[in-house]
């Protein structure tokens, strides 16, 4: 069970890279969003078997897809808020979209630091 977990991390993980080297628009912080996401579900997934084996959650057991969110819930990351890091991607998200790039890149920034 723990290889079909690390497969799907594995395949979130290339979509997420595959994600950061698409183009984006001009004027945004798109590009910088989805390299620090890429980055993160790395960290995360890297994070993820380091603690030994433990239980299933309920929602494994129902087959749910595991997210990066959900794995770095689960796994606490060593002292490291990676879920405080995933919140200013959100943020930078919606910064984006507003076109209001100061507060994108302050969020990335965040992230990033999260991630030293």
């Amino acid at each position: 069970m723990n290889n079909d977990i690390h497969r799907k991390v594995q395949r979130r993980s290339l979509f997420a890279l595959l994600c950061a080297t698409m183009p984006a628009l001009a004027g945004s912080c798109a590009d910088d969003i989805a390299q620090t996401q890429a980055q993160l579900d790395l960290a995360i997934e890297k994070d993820a078997g380091s603690h030994g084996w433990k239980p299933e959650s309920l929602s494994a057991l129902r087959s749910h897809q595991p997210t990066p969110r959900s794995l770095a819930e689960a796994e606490g990351g060593n002292g490291v808020d990676f879920t405080d890091a995933l919140d200013s991607l959100d943020r930078a998200r919606t910064a984006n979209r507003a076109g209001d790039i100061a507060a994108c890149s302050r969020e990335i920034a965040h992230a990033r630091a999260i991630l030293r």
